[in-house]
């Protein structure tokens, strides 16, 4: 596999011109400056001696079938994108939750499968990705089924995107049905068998004080920690010191993931979070981080898929071919 550091690699090469520096390094790579040997001391992390599952069939996979004649490099392409461990969404979109999910665990076999639990009443505030079940009562039987798809099954759970960071657009009652109903799914999911991550948003959205307060309504302390950057752009380096912040409140025991999926380049000037242009794949998904606190980079929202209808694209989570290549051009794979 080709591995996507063309943006390192100029960042390296403006650093030596004297152009850039250590810090505006460390933000175009995602990764120290000068690494030093206490770095390779480190841990590893709790799951450093496992393997993310890679599915073998999906929309990259797919397109790259589509575009074998008629557009080989690029299919060349997509054929990488596809080696790439991703995350499976699973929502209120599913007719039956309990098999999707049993379904993947059983794929996996002995390799880490991660799910990405997104089916919160209220979801998205009525943005591109609205939906949801209805009400509180249903999202405990939504949860109870992938509970029941685990099987006390070990598998890696990044619980509800945004729904944390959204909360301010429900009235005072829905805020606490809303804390309430994540924090008993970490009990649920957790007593299945999950890691689970409730989803913190990203370093350029929530102030750590006020994210803290929410992540701690919502269970956290209970949880295996908590998930960063889920389908946004924000370097890494950035993601690192929020977390911190995060964890100067939250204690040690609250560890963390991070979704570099489209992170390679960073934020656009503006942070659009809704199909940005111009932006890259960041580091490969991997379990084996040696960052105090990190348990994983994981890949959580699922390449090419649009985050909704703005800037051209198709609906929320359908596939987009052009994005999804432009991404990993971006992000320096080559056929």
């Amino acid at each position: 596999m080709t591995v996507p550091y063309a943006a390192a690699l100029t960042a390296l090469a403006l650093f030596s011109a004297g152009c850039t520096s250590p810090e505006q390094l460390r933000a175009a790579t995602g990764r120290p400056s000068s690494p030093g040997a206490d770095e390779a001391r480190r841990p590893l992390g709790p799951y450093a001696g496992e393997t993310l599952f890679v599915e073998p069939t999906g929309n990259a996979a797919d397109q790259a079938d589509a575009w074998r004649t008629s557009a080989p490099d690029d299919a060349a392409v997509m054929d990488q994108v596809a080696e790439v461990p991703i995350s499976i969404w699973v929502g209120d979109w599913l007719s039956d939750v309990t098999t999707t999910v049993d379904d993947a665990v059983t794929r996996a076999g002995t390799a880490v499968q991660v799910l990405t639990v997104y089916a919160i009443p209220d979801r998205d505030c009525g943005s591109f990705s609205a939906g949801g079940v209805g009400g509180a009562a249903a999202y405990q039987d939504f949860v109870d089924e992938v509970a029941a798809g685990l099987d006390g099954r070990f598998a890696i759970v990044v619980l509800e995107p945004d729904a944390l960071a959204l909360v301010d657009c429900l009235d005072t009652a829905g805020q606490d049905e809303r804390h309430q109903m994540l924090s008993d799914a970490v009990d649920t999911l957790t007593a299945a068998g999950a890691a689970v991550y409730l989803d913190a948003g990203d370093s350029a959205w929530i102030p750590s004080g006020d994210m803290a307060d929410r992540l701690l309504a919502a269970g956290v302390q209970r949880a295996a920690g908590f998930a960063l950057n889920v389908s946004h752009t924000e370097y890494s380096v950035d993601e690192h010191a929020y977390a911190a912040e995060l964890r100067a409140v939250l204690g040690d025991s609250a560890r963390y993931v991070i979704d570099t999926s489209r992170n390679g380049l960073g934020p656009d000037p503006t942070h659009e979070w809704c199909n940005p242009a111009g932006r890259a794949h960041g580091r490969l998904p991997t379990l084996r981080t040696r960052v105090p606190g990190l348990d994983a980079r994981l890949w959580i929202k699922r390449p090419g898929e649009s985050d909704g209808e703005c800037a051209g694209g198709p609906a929320a989570g359908a596939w987009w071919p052009e994005y999804a290549l432009e991404l990993a051009l971006n992000a320096g794979f080559t056929p």
